[in-house]
């Protein structure tokens, strides 16, 4: 194990990463917030990101309903942001680190994505995109795969207990991601959205 464990970190070392380009949703999510989420959508429509909150959101509501339509988010969300990783000179292969905030909403839909097939029975799915997370950034792992696990329940019940959740994934696990999100000010211009995150997907 320690053995494998040694090559994933090498390999992660060696392997060519990619950087998304700068999203204007992003700054847009963080000056309109939930209020004018849909707007967002409508304008930026193949932004990773807001896929990701729209699919974050139906996943928390704990309906077989709203399971589907997180995973048709989802699934959106990836269709967007791998042709964006392409158009970057990704070519399956290479990492997407999740330290680069315009990087965040195309894995956080590949998580999400993941959620969502193993709550309608799609297991291989499921596993194949967990493994895709982990090849495109170990660290994306770490940071989602329990947040979104824990809003993984069929018992509905449950579900306002873990109404925090986005938040968690871009907050308490992520404590940098205000710094990241000045960096990426510097150089795209675009201000961080992480405070909108929860908010705009519990909207």
């Amino acid at each position: 194990m320690a053995e494998d464990q040694t090559h994933q970190s090498l390999s992660a070392e060696t392997e060519p990463a990619t950087r998304l380009p700068p999203d204007p949703a992003i700054a847009e999510l963080a000056d309109h917030g939930r209020n004018d989420f849909l707007s967002v959508v409508r304008d930026y429509p193949t932004s990773a990101l807001c896929w990701a909150l729209l699919a974050e959101g139906a996943l928390m509501a704990g309906t077989e309903e709203a399971d589907i339509a997180g995973y048709a988010y989802a699934l959106t969300g990836c269709h967007h942001g791998m042709a964006a990783l392409r158009a970057e000179g990704w070519q399956d292969e290479g990492t997407v680190p999740w330290g680069h905030l315009t990087n965040q909403g195309l894995l956080r839909c590949v998580w999400a994505r993941s959620v969502a097939a193993d709550r309608i029975g799609q297991t291989e799915e499921a596993h194949r995109c967990v493994e895709f997370l982990r090849r495109f950034s170990e660290s994306a792992w770490e940071v989602l795969h329990t947040t979104l696990v824990v809003a993984d329940t069929s018992d509905t019940a449950d579900a306002p207990d873990h109404a925090d959740t986005p938040d968690t994934a871009d907050g308490s696990d992520n404590a940098d991601t205000s710094d990241k999100a000045r960096e990426s000010r510097d150089d795209g211009g675009q201000p961080a959205a992480e405070q909108t995150v929860g908010s705009t997907a519990q909207g």
